[in-house]
């Protein structure tokens, strides 16, 4: 790791990785403050470097004023939140959290994420993992699906919704009633018209078709038969939806 082998130089490797592990534990009778100065000196962090990093570590994380709080009156998310300050606190080159927003309200999910694209922005590199697969969609570069302890596929999104041939989707959002719809099954390279609920069609397009030629094609067929539209877009398949595929593929 970084051009070092363990475990001769185990030192080294230590200032470059990070870890939050899914379960995160302190002893509650420590401070915030006392448990990230502890942690931050078997970095080798010395007490001006803690100084100068904990106050604007806690601030982002919204931890500034409880900083002398004892760790026992914290919440799950609080103590989450002091489980990523302690892993980023040395300035890793690679942080590896697990399951990173276990206990974590939505606004501080927001917040997390944030964190992580600022950081690879900055050049570290973040491995994490999850099974709440949206959040590995709002911010993964790359992506891994492991099954049964091994890793079975990687790749950007963009490539593994090609490599599973998930079907490409146009929504139609209607703005009043019309039984038209039905007829946009005409399309070229449109294969299924379906309306999952009032006011909502789904085309399905084929495997073989460029979806911008298709959306045009779409657009004609709804102004020749007048149908009253409010919006029309294409629906990208999601990362649940290549998770599910892999499974199915999987069994089959």
């Amino acid at each position: 790791m970084g051009g070092y082998s363990a475990p001769e130089k185990k030192d080294e490797i230590h200032k470059l990785l990070g870890y939050l592990p899914q379960s995160v534990a302190f002893q509650d009778w420590r401070t915030i403050d006392h448990a990230l100065k502890t942690f931050g000196k078997l970095s080798s962090l010395t007490d001006a470097q803690l100084e100068e990093r904990i106050p604007p570590l806690l601030d982002m994380l919204g931890l500034a004023d409880a900083r002398h709080k004892r760790i026992s009156y914290l919440s799950g998310g609080m103590t989450q939140k002091v489980g990523l300050a302690q892993a980023l606190l040395h300035e890793p080159k690679l942080l590896v959290l697990d399951e990173p927003m276990g206990g974590l309200d939505p606004l501080s999910r927001r917040q997390f994420k944030d964190i992580v694209l600022k950081l690879a922005e900055k050049g570290t590199t973040v491995l994490f993992s999850s099974h709440i697969l949206s959040d590995v969609q709002d911010v993964a570069d790359r992506v891994g699906i492991i099954s049964h302890g091994r890793i079975k596929e990687v790749g950007t999104i963009s490539e593994l919704k090609t490599h599973f041939m998930l079907q490409k989707t146009v929504q139609v959002l209607l703005s009043g009633e019309s039984s038209s719809w039905k007829e946009l099954g005409s399309v070229r390279n449109v294969s299924e018209v379906v309306q999952p609920s009032s006011g909502v069609v789904l085309l399905k397009l084929k495997a073989e078709a460029d979806a911008d030629q298709a959306v045009n094609d779409i657009v004609q067929k709804i102004v020749e038969l007048h149908i009253p539209v409010r919006g029309i877009w294409q629906v990208e398949p999601s990362l649940d939806q290549i998770y599910f595929n892999y499974v199915s593929e999987a069994e089959n």
